[in-house]
């Protein structure tokens, strides 16, 4: 036993200096080296994306956020009904209300009841909202992405809110127009995915008009 005790040792000392090595090189280094990369070459991506208004910070672009007001009425526990602001760009739904700490979808299937008759209610608010007909309410304005946190609609749901908001503003549907175009992303790398508005952008864009 005492024999093998230097050997032991020797060991127990290497294993020491890999362990400082590696929580030196990994633990401290090579987050700093990368913290540094990502701070010189993708500066506000490395911060979150962040969105401000008279220089100060209101959101993220790569998070949704709700757009709605009081309705006046209150739930069955006493809590505010809120319902869409008008004044505003609508977003998707979301099963977790935009909550980045609990990203999800809702998890139903297509055939769910629960959900079906929540996109109903969905389509018959888009519709009572935007002055059309339900059946010109397009799929993702009643449908939550599958993170919930999807800051981004369809070309096609941007359009169909361009009326209204320029009513609610007192703004030209012409200008309205424009601030959509220039929120507006393409597929990513000219082929994934499809054209898309970024909505919170989009009403920071509108917040600036005034």
């Amino acid at each position: 036993m005492a024999s093998n005790l230097p050997g032991s040792v020797r060991q127990f000392g290497v294993a020491i200096r890999a362990l400082l090595f590696f929580t030196i090189a990994l633990g401290i280094l090579y987050p700093l080296v990368m913290t540094g990369v990502a701070q010189a070459l993708f500066n506000d991506n490395a911060n979150g994306s962040i969105v401000q208004v008279d220089g100060k910070d209101t959101a993220s672009d790569l998070i949704g956020q709700a757009y709605t007001q009081d309705s006046g009425k209150k739930d069955d526990e006493g809590n505010p009904i809120m319902v869409a602001d008008p004044k505003w760009f609508q977003t998707r739904p979301s099963a977790v209300d935009y909550d980045a700490m609990g990203s999800a979808g809702s998890n139903y299937g297509p055939n769910n009841a629960d959900l079906l008759a929540a996109i109903e209610e969905r389509k018959k608010a888009v519709a009572e909202l935007e002055g059309v007909d339900p059946s010109q309410v397009p799929p993702d304005a009643v449908t939550a992405s599958s993170s919930g946190l999807d800051p981004h609609i369809s070309p096609a749901y941007a359009a169909l809110q361009v009326n209204r908001v320029a009513r609610e503003r007192g703004l030209d549907v012409a200008k309205v127009q424009e601030l959509v175009k220039e929120n507006t992303e393409g597929r990513t790398l000219g082929f994934l995915g499809e054209p898309r508005v970024n909505v919170v952008t989009l009403n920071n864009a509108l917040a600036a008009q005034g």
